[in-house]
């Protein structure tokens, strides 16, 4: 995990990764709304979003 930052480290943080920050935040909460208005049970929503984030984690520890 050595290409990890730990953000307590960097702060405060540069203006490009705000910038990410916010537009994953809002691009999720749009996704989530969506789906949402769809009909996409509570649970299989939260499983999806847990499976990806499983993921990322696994990829950050093993590469």
């Amino acid at each position: 995990m050595g290409n990890v930052t730990r953000l307590r480290h960097v702060l405060p943080l540069p203006a490009d990764v705000v910038t990410a920050t916010n537009d994953l935040d809002s691009a999720l909460i749009r996704a989530i709304d969506a789906a949402k208005e769809a009909g996409l049970p509570q649970g299989l929503l939260v499983a999806i979003l847990h499976g990806h984030a499983h993921a990322e984690t696994h990829r950050m520890v093993v590469t």
